[in-house]
């Protein structure tokens, strides 16, 4: 596991943690003078899934010796997609996650606001092909993994932004 405390220097902040993530650490880390762009996804345990209504909760498992190297990989393919970002931030939590809690925080800052949407939505995209973490969720018929199960994908195969 790595510390969900934003780190003392770089631009880089990534972290697989049993703790509540820092959804408004990594929103303020991520602003820089230079960047006049910062987006935030913050994805969240949600009560039913398709064909799974009354969700009460959901469960993370992950290859812990994998996770924050593919973060890292991650992270350096967004920068090579999009040489203008300033700093990512990819966190995600393991273990039991409640309704309405925060699983996964991806944050990036940029010049411009086109390449932080980009690239936000191709990191969290790309994270969920390729990190392997998994899901197990609770609801009212009772447990199982979840139903967007995959295949592990290397982070260089993902698609190209449009």
């Amino acid at each position: 596991m790595s510390s969900p405390l934003p780190p003392d220097e770089g631009d880089v902040w990534l972290a697989l943690s049993p703790d509540p993530l820092p959804q408004a650490a990594a929103s303020d880390w991520v602003v820089r003078p230079d960047c006049g762009a910062a987006v935030v996804f913050a994805g969240t345990a949600r009560d039913h899934a398709p064909g799974r209504p009354g969700v009460t909760g959901l469960e993370y498992e992950a290859y812990e010796e994998q996770v924050v190297p593919r973060f890292a990989e991650l992270a350096a393919e967004a920068r090579r997609r999009w040489p203008d970002l300033g700093r990512i931030a990819i966190l995600h939590r393991t273990g039991s996650v409640g309704l309405g809690e925060v699983s996964v925080v991806v944050a990036v800052s940029s010049p411009h606001r086109a390449t932080a949407f980009e690239s936000a939505r191709w990191c969290i995209d790309t994270l969920k092909a390729s990190v392997p973490i998994w899901k197990r969720e609770t609801w009212s018929g009772g447990m199982a993994w979840g139903l967007d199960g995959q295949d592990i994908q290397p982070v260089a195969a993902a698609e190209e932004p449009v």
